[in-house]
């Protein structure tokens, strides 16, 4: 081997170890870690305790569903499923354990999925905004909590699209970002409408709505699904309700909340609208505070839409 062979050589290994390294490296801001590979692209950290949030919501879904994994009319037996965005996994592993006759795919820019899982399940390193390399077609696709997380919907749903057999489905589901009320108790110069009315200028700079869950509907029928059913779910933000099933859910709600409002909000104030910490630390404080009063009746609004592929 002469030298230009052994030169080669070094500048491909120095180029895997770059790759890997920003798959497998993490980046830390304001007290918080986040994703390398493709850094930047996703405002939200994917530590320890994100992952532990990641997770309290999936059982908060569970709860509003049920204790069903999805609401599409899905067939019997399904040859290959999709989930986008998979987070830590939990979604795509249960899944897997349901219908172990199925092969599922699972993709995220973070690798903090478990090593131990079903063996029908896959996990992948994925950009679900670059073009979709699929070798073949799937049945179902599943795309949950991706609020913020997207800049051209429409192009994700024209890649859902093709990427479906004909007859397959596709669901996606998502919390509305802003908070609610029917009776008006939150005050409008509250912490918390501060907090939603600077997190949606941000990530309107960002170039990712937030609060992107109502327009789903109109998303999968313009990208030519038919037989397009959308069901809305309220879900109370405290256990402020007298219903003892949604109390028991806005307790759930609460702790994720809590836990939410820092990661949602740390990475867009500080390097989009360019905010010191003790101002960032300052707003959240109040919001933790409106949280927690259970005179302010907030309730948040999951919209999930479902579409099938035509046959022809």
């Amino acid at each position: 081997m002469d030298d230009g062979d052994s030169a080669l050589g070094d500048d491909t290994a120095s180029e895997t170890r770059s790759i890997t390294d920003s798959v497998l490296g993490y980046e830390y801001e304001n007290g918080r870690r986040y994703h390398a590979y493709r850094a930047g692209k996703y405002p939200m950290p994917n530590d320890e305790a994100e992952q532990e949030r990641m997770d309290m919501q999936h059982h908060i879904y569970l709860l509003i569903y049920g204790g069903e994994l999805c609401r599409a009319p899905l067939p019997a037996r399904l040859n290959r499923v999709l989930d986008v965005g998979c987070g830590t996994g939990k979604w795509a592993i249960d899944f897997a354990d349901q219908h172990p006759e199925a092969e599922v795919l699972a993709t995220d820019l973070s690798v903090i999925q478990p090593y131990w899982i079903p063996p029908n399940v896959q996990f992948e390193i994925d950009d679900a905004e670059e073009e979709w390399q699929y070798h073949s077609k799937f049945d179902y696709i599943h795309i949950r909590s991706m609020g913020g997380s997207i800049g051209d919907w429409p192009r994700l749903m024209q890649q859902a699209y093709d990427n479906l057999r004909p007859g397959g489905w596709i669901e996606v589901t998502d919390f509305e970002a802003w908070a609610t009320t029917d009776d008006n108790s939150l005050p409008a110069d509250s912490a918390y409408a501060e907090f939603q009315q600077s997190l949606s200028e941000a990530a309107t700079q960002f170039g990712k709505v937030m609060n992107i869950s109502p327009q789903f509907k109109s998303f999968v029928q313009n990208a030519g699904f038919q037989s397009v059913v959308e069901q809305q779910f309220k879900a109370p933000l405290a256990p402020w309700p007298k219903d003892r099933r949604y109390r028991n859910l806005g307790r759930y709600m609460n702790v994720q909340m809590l836990d939410a409002i820092e990661p949602y909000s740390l990475a867009l104030f500080s390097r989009v609208l360019k905010w010191k910490p003790e101002r960032i630390q300052a707003l959240l404080a109040g919001v933790r505070q409106d949280l927690g009063n259970l005179n302010y009746h907030m309730y948040s609004v999951v919209h999930n839409v479902c579409g099938q592929k035509p046959l022809a």
